[in-house]
């Protein structure tokens, strides 16, 4: 066990599962500074508590910018974000001071496709709406048409993103009996092939498909993608459903699209901002299924991604190479 002297000074921005919190407390190394609560760390709280820090545990609610890291100061190496995404960072001064970067890609890819094919098959078969029908009385005699939705048997599915989330979406959507599976990025991949993937333009993608799932990155190219002009195109008996990034989609032509019958439903695991405001207008649409940022939400998939925020943070402190380093 290193002296008190020799300990190296980590603030963790949350409190963590204690997976990744046991690994950094057994290494011997670390100081540990915790905002010990689920909410969020206070802006003022997170810039006292870096002060000094050579290395910070971060989530992707939390805004790591140019003040957060001069308040750090010139200790500070190593930043480990629990989470796939990276938007929260501000990786040009990053990379300028030379900071190394740990994520989490992989560990959340099958909780998430989990999460996506639920929330399709909610959102597409109306569940909300009839758990709510029970609730309130409204369950009466058997009607033909009542609660009816879209079953994805004989279906054309799209996929923007075949990454290793879209990929695993598609794996699991497959034996639903899906018929075509569409999808579009930057070229076509050859893993693509053990869906029976069909790689087409955006457009085709858009216009054909019964449910378009949004599994790609956020670039300057995806941000607000999904628009009017995007909505205008596909049939007025799709389902949206969008689990990769919340400004991905203009939000107001989404519900222009819903209310007006445009498109039939949406469901969504992200939107802008989060969390959203209880009164805005996508709360108001019974065809419309938000959830609160759960994508990753089981309890082997949360202790994994904590330890290896853990250990990628002890990497970096150790100027050894991470288990997960992102490449800035």
């Amino acid at each position: 066990m290193q002296s008190a002297q020799q300990l190296v000074k980590v603030f963790v921005t949350r409190r963590i599962p204690q997976d990744g919190m046991k690994i950094l407390r057994q290494a011997g190394m670390c100081n540990l500074s915790v905002w010990d609560s689920d909410e969020p760390v206070p802006r003022a709280e997170l810039l006292k508590g870096v002060t000094g820090a050579h290395g910070l545990v971060c989530l992707l609610s939390d805004r790591i910018d140019t003040e957060v890291l001069d308040a750090a100061g010139p200790n500070l190496k190593v930043i480990s974000t629990m989470s796939v995404g990276f938007d929260h960072l501000a990786m040009d001064e990053i990379k300028k001071r030379g900071i190394r970067v740990g994520y989490t890609p992989d560990v959340l890819t099958d909780a998430t496709a989990e999460l996506t094919v639920a929330l399709l098959l909610a959102t597409a078969r109306r569940l909300p709406e009839g758990v709510q029908e029970v609730k309130s009385g409204g369950w009466s005699t058997w009607k033909p048409l009542w609660l009816c939705g879209y079953g994805l048997s004989g279906s054309t599915v799209g996929v923007l993103g075949l990454g290793r989330i879209g990929l695993a979406i598609a794996r699991r959507l497959m034996p639903f009996g899906v018929k075509r599976l569409l999808y579009t990025g930057r070229g076509a991949k050859p893993e693509a092939k053990e869906v029976e993937g069909e790689f087409v333009p955006l457009d085709t993608l858009v216009s054909e498909s019964d449910f378009v799932i949004v599994s790609c990155s956020l670039t300057p190219d995806t941000q607000g993608l999904c628009d009017k002009a995007f909505f205008s195109k596909m049939k007025s008996s799709a389902v949206f459903i969008n689990t990769s990034r919340g400004t991905v989609v203009n939000q107001e032509d989404l519900y222009e699209a819903l209310s007006s019958g445009r498109i039939a439903a949406a469901g969504l695991d992200v939107t802008t901002p989060e969390p959203l405001p209880t009164n805005h207008p996508l709360l108001t649409l019974n065809n419309c299924v938000i959830l609160p940022h759960i994508g990753s939400a089981t309890y082997a998939t949360r202790g994994t991604m904590a330890e290896l925020t853990a250990n990628n943070l002890l990497a970096g402190l150790t100027g050894v190479a991470m288990p997960t380093e992102l490449k800035i």
